[in-house]
């Protein structure tokens, strides 16, 4: 990273980047709001000094950069609301492990960035603080539902952020405000102190500008964790060589049956521009075939949702955030669910306790069970033939916002090329592959095999070698 490089040398001091990432968010983010709460200017200008102070020997690889979080990961002392009003005024009293991890590299958190309540979106409009805006458009959705850290990225406010993905919900914002995100494999990082929606699918990734940053991002929070048991046993590092290797002799994976009907004409272009790109920088292709996405979808909305139910069970009043005062137990539990969640939360609740319950459990939740190891088993045939698969992360550029609000279905939608990934476990990056003829950022999405972390960051170093789109600032926001 080059901002890290240059605190290093010391061209740069700690509380000089500070009040610069400080002073650019009182600027831009009236605008966007990508920020639900900034910690206090004096305290993080303290903990700069305390780092500048330190000798050098001593930084960690991110020492002196600054960096948010996606307002569901626990930060000793800092609010946690989940973009829910539920958990209006609770503080956690403990760090998440990624979190912990990127303190003890040096980063200096910033704060918290907005979200779709408990992460359940694809347009951070459901959040109960209200919408973040994309940068290279503000009447338009940043994606989510990590919309507030991907934007955060986008507008230049910070250089990494960490975002956590369940059907797509880092890829996607990344390729909707134009960085790159990261859904690593299911379990490389540790997801102790992130609050659940679906535990398992629930994976924490970085923003950055380029994959580059993201890898090293990655570096820090990424290994096993005695508090997470379906955190993977093995350490991972940034292997520098793997990184730089570039694509001659990898065969890309194209799933042609995927790119019909409901993808944009000009994400198909691009899509098809990108292939010819990494193509004529040494890499194979090959044709393979993947089950239609609507399988994914639907396994996806009953998984998702049934994991939901359960674990927002804890969210009733009585030990965290909101309590409505009522007559007896029952009314409060009620009063306070009621008013402390949004609509899309009580649906997928709703939903979920349908497909656990007595009658409907084999019918819904087992049946797509089973449709989630028939997608496991189709992406193990795929990977027979190529190395990594390649396809566009988002079917469309960024829409307006309340485009799609009131459809709920239209909205599950915008995630057709990304669910399939979380219910097989698979690593993933999104990219920014050029530009739409109104301005609006493209998006390739590279799949990798469980655990081949490396190889998808791999081809997408690669492939910003050869490009520059990630190197474009939103109009205003350079």
């Amino acid at each position: 990273m080059e901002l890290a490089a240059r605190l290093r040398a010391g061209s740069v001091r700690p509380t000089e980047v500070v009040e610069a990432a400080l002073d650019s968010i009182a600027a831009r983010d009236g605008d966007v709001h990508a920020f639900l709460h900034l910690r206090d200017r004096t305290e993080l200008l303290a903990e700069a000094r305390r780092l500048e102070d330190a000798p050098r020997s001593e930084w960690g690889p991110l020492a002196g950069v600054p960096a948010a979080l996606k307002d569901n990961m626990c930060m000793e002392g800092s609010p946690c609301t989940c973009g829910s009003r539920i958990l209006e005024g609770y503080r956690p009293p403990y760090n998440a492990t990624a979190v912990r991890k990127l303190r003890a590299a040096g980063a200096i958190i910033l704060g918290k960035t907005n979200l779709d309540e408990f992460a359940m979106g694809s347009s951070t409009e459901n959040s109960a603080y209200g919408p973040t805006r994309n940068p290279w458009d503000l009447g338009r959705v940043p994606g989510g539902s990590s919309g507030g850290s991907a934007a955060a990225v986008a507008a230049d406010m910070v250089p990494i952020a960490l975002g956590s993905d369940t059907g797509g919900s880092v890829r996607q914002p990344a390729a909707l405000c134009g960085v790159a995100g990261l859904k690593p494999s299911y379990g490389r990082v540790s997801r102790y102190g992130l609050v659940a929606f679906a535990s398992s699918l629930d994976q924490i990734g970085p923003f950055a500008r380029s994959v580059e940053d993201a890898a090293l991002a990655l570096s820090v929070i990424a290994g096993p964790d005695p508090l997470d048991s379906t955190c993977s046993p093995g350490e991972w590092r940034l292997d520098r060589a793997e990184l730089d290797a570039g694509v001659r002799g990898l065969t890309l994976g194209v799933p042609e049956s995927l790119l019909g009907e409901g993808l944009d004409p000009e994400m198909k272009a691009a899509f098809h521009a990108s292939l010819e790109t990494l193509t004529g920088a040494g890499a194979a292709r090959a044709t393979v075939e993947l089950m239609d996405p609507s399988y994914a979808l639907s396994a996806y909305y009953i998984v998702a949702p049934a994991e939901a139910s359960s674990n927002l069970a804890r969210f009733d009043g009585v030990r965290y955030g909101l309590r409505e005062p009522s007559a007896d137990l029952l009314g409060m539990y009620l009063s306070t669910r009621r008013s402390g969640f949004g609509p899309e939360v009580r649906r997928r609740i709703m939903i979920g306790t349908y497909a656990l319950s007595a009658g409907y459990y084999d019918a819904y939740y087992l049946k797509a069970q089973q449709v989630r190891t028939l997608i496991r088993r189709d992406f193990e045939r795929a990977f027979e033939q190529c190395d990594v698969v390649v396809l566009p992360t988002s079917p469309t550029p960024a829409f307006a916002l309340g485009e799609k609000i009131t459809d709920p279905l239209s909205m599950y939608l915008n995630d057709v090329y990304t669910l399939a990934v979380n219910l097989a476990g698979l690593p993933a990056l999104s990219v920014p592959n050029g530009f739409s003829r109104a301005g609006l950022p493209l998006s390739l999405q590279i799949l990798g095999k469980p655990g081949a972390d490396g190889e998808v960051l791999r081809v997408g170093h690669a492939f910003q070698k050869l490009t520059d789109h990630h190197r474009r600032r939103p109009e205003g926001m350079a």
